[in-house]
């Protein structure tokens, strides 16, 4: 049975898939359909709306007057971008440094995992604030910085996988034929990593969203005027007492995105698992 199938015939997979095709739609076409930019102020409406048809603020305004729809809209264009490049550079460090770590094996494989376990002790989270500290508040920087400290569990689970797959018969004979060990790597060990990945990535992106979400609420994220879904509830925190819709609303963005991002990696490793065949 293919995985498309079997993603298919899972219900949660599919809810999971058409909230995230909604999400991303709305992300992309809702500041075009909105009739406020994300970053004008209503002067003429009231500051804190509620949400309503007047004036346009479908889902009200924030405490200084700005649309929320589309506040919120373009905000998720930044976290999910954040969470997919972010994964990104984490997957690409990852694979490599783990596939060369299980496939060299001895005294290679002790000292690369011996530095991922040094990197395991460090505070993750103060790990990227320094970063971002010291670099700046880039949100280039902010891709790099949280990806270059999520890598540490996919080099692990990659290189649990290579230790098994180098011993396989396909590897052997490649070995045999004369192929070298980076040929190896890249022809036969990675493409057979391929299902792993694929379910670690999809778990990894809420994470990788969370994270950003966490940063901005700390101000340490994405900087006015530009917002994400984390700097909106904050905001909406701040003011919660006053204008509640506007920790409400991007707060619900961001909890139907990671629960169907978290089903979605749920039903991709139920349909690579071989006992389901």
């Amino acid at each position: 049975m293919s995985l498309l199938r079997r993603l298919w015939q899972d219900r949660a997979a599919r809810i999971a898939l058409a909230l995230l095709a909604a999400v991303v739609l709305l992300t992309l076409l809702g500041p075009l359909l909105s009739p406020w930019p994300y970053d004008v102020i209503d002067f003429d409406g009231a500051w804190g709306a509620a949400p309503g048809l007047a004036g346009g603020h479908w889902l009200g305004t924030d405490e200084l007057g700005r649309d929320l729809f589309a506040r919120c809209c373009y905000g998720g264009r930044i976290s999910l971008l954040v969470g997919l490049a972010a994964t990104l550079v984490s997957l690409l460090i990852g694979v490599a440094w783990g596939a060369v770590a299980g496939y060299a094996g001895g005294r290679v494989d002790a000292l690369m995992m011996r530095a991922v376990d040094v990197l395991y002790a460090l505070p993750f989270m103060f790990f990227v604030i320094l970063l971002t500290v010291f670099f700046g508040r880039h949100l280039l920087l902010l891709f790099l910085a949280i990806g270059a400290v999520n890598w540490l569990d996919m080099a692990r689970i990659v290189r649990g996988q290579t230790l098994s797959l180098r011993q396989r018969e396909f590897v052997q004979a490649a070995l045999v034929g004369g192929a070298g060990a980076a040929a190896i790597i890249r022809r036969h060990i990675v493409p057979n990593l391929l299902g792993v990945v694929v379910v670690y990535a999809a778990l990894t992106v809420p994470q990788v969203i969370l994270v950003e979400s966490f940063l901005s609420f700390l101000g340490l994220g994405v900087q006015e005027p530009a917002t994400s879904w984390g700097a909106l509830v904050s905001d909406g925190a701040h003011a919660m007492e006053t204008t509640p819709w506007a920790l409400v609303v991007p707060a619900c963005f961001l909890a139907v995105t990671l629960l169907a991002l978290n089903f979605l990696g749920d039903a991709l490793r139920d349909a690579l698992d071989p006992k389901n065949g």
